[in-house]
């Protein structure tokens, strides 16, 4: 292994738990739905996104601390708020993330169980995972993971691009502002693209883990250098999952379905009759791929922002373990609940947490300005003028777009 590579490790962690609903579903739909007309939205959003996420390992690299100290730093109400936002969006995240991997395990595996059943062993499978192995087996496996999607959707796709699909002109439909049903789907696109802004502080979570998993300083470099490669790299699989979707899908009229089981086998289905057979397998694996490893850090995610949250609420708590442990159990329950008897419908449950992470972006996005340039962080290292007047566009552009979204919504 490469010196280089070695230096991977929360970045590929960030694009293991960024590339999941937002690529497989969201990505796809676009394209099913609007052809190539939404690759702007996607490059945009990863724009725009880009220097809250890239705060975090900035942060982490030069404080050996998460975001969440930032925030302390600021005072006790951003970290009360934080855990609002996470307290109130874990479970319908999670059980998001979870409805379409279980889709997708009873469509190629012919499970025909009920979802919370699917949804409920795969939860226990991944909890197990995380209170066994940790960190390190995530450190370690997402690199495989990412590298077994990378090019199997980049295979998939070259695939299309010789096949010989047939789009018929009178079901092409082209995006506009002026209709409501396609400004929404824009915000559940951008909403997680390349992902909620609350994985900024996973991402800080998960460098001052590695750091104490190797007992090694990492420098800003380096963490800079591995958060890019997860970062715009999450960005060109948004777009080759978009042309999947245009290259398969759109023009043919076909409504996708908006349950995940149903989606899972119509989304792997449409491939193969375009491709052959022989491609059931590649699609099937770089799927299934995609939704595991979102599942799996998702899953690690909330324990580990919600442990230090708790924590410093209530210092009085002292066994960090114990607490993972606690919240793996509260989200996984939670979670299975949710899916058993509350929504059903996987669009809705896709919609509605990509549109409350896109209203609650413009919050974590000045959290983490402030966090950066406060009095904890090195002056050295904080982002230099043009990042942060970048920053401030950035605010500026999110808080104005969730005013339109929310004027529109009440129309």
């Amino acid at each position: 292994m490469s010196v280089w590579y070695k230096k991977l490790g929360p970045g590929l962690l960030y694009a293991g738990a960024a590339i999941g609903v937002s690529h497989l579903v969201q990505s796809t739909t676009a394209g099913a739905k609007f052809g190539y007309e939404l690759v702007w939205a996607i490059i945009i959003a990863n724009i725009l996104k880009y220097p809250f996420f890239e705060f975090a390992p900035r942060y982490a690299a030069s404080t050996g601390k998460s975001l969440l100290h930032g925030y302390q730093s600021l005072g006790k109400w951003p970290i009360y708020l934080f855990a609002i936002f996470t307290i109130g969006t874990m479970f319908i995240i999670q059980a998001a993330v979870s409805i379409v991997t279980a889709g997708l395990i009873s469509e190629i595996f012919q499970w025909n169980a009920p979802n919370w059943i699917i949804t409920t062993v795969l939860l226990v499978f991944c909890s197990s995972i995380l209170l066994i192995g940790n960190y390190n087996f995530l450190d370690k496996g997402m690199k495989y993971v990412i590298l077994l999607l990378t090019i199997t959707t980049i295979v998939a796709l070259i695939a299309t691009q010789q096949g010989h699909t047939i789009q018929l002109i009178g079901h092409k439909v082209f995006f506009s502002f002026k209709e409501n049903k396609h400004l929404l789907f824009l915000i559940t696109l951008i909403g997680w693209m390349p992902a909620p802004l609350d994985v900024s502080v996973w991402h800080s979570l998960w460098s001052t883990e590695k750091a104490k998993s190797t007992k090694e300083v990492t420098s800003l470099k380096s963490a800079l250098f591995d958060f890019k490669i997860g970062y715009w790299g999450t960005m060109i699989l948004a777009v080759l999952f978009l042309a999947l979707g245009a290259n398969t899908i759109y023009g043919t009229g076909t409504p996708l379905a908006s349950s995940g089981g149903a989606f899972a086998k119509q989304l792997i289905n449409l491939y193969t009759s375009s491709l052959g057979n022989w491609a059931y397998y590649i699609i099937a694996t770089a799927a299934l791929t995609t939704m595991f490893s979102t599942t799996l850090t998702c899953l690690d995610a909330f324990p580990r922002v919600m442990t230090p949250t708790t924590k410093m609420i209530f210092p009085s708590i002292k066994r960090e373990s114990l607490l993972f442990s606690f919240w793996t159990f509260i989200v996984a329950i939670g979670s299975i609940l949710l899916i058993r008897f509350g929504i059903t419908n996987m669009k809705a449950m896709v919609n509605f947490a990509t549109m409350v992470s896109f209203v609650t972006a413009p919050v974590i996005a000045i959290l983490n300005y402030l966090a950066v340039t406060g009095n904890t962080m090195p002056e050295n290292q904080k982002p230099k003028r043009w990042m942060r007047i970048f920053s401030i566009i950035g605010i500026i552009y999110f808080i104005l777009f969730s005013i339109y979204f929310l004027l529109k919504i009440n129309l």
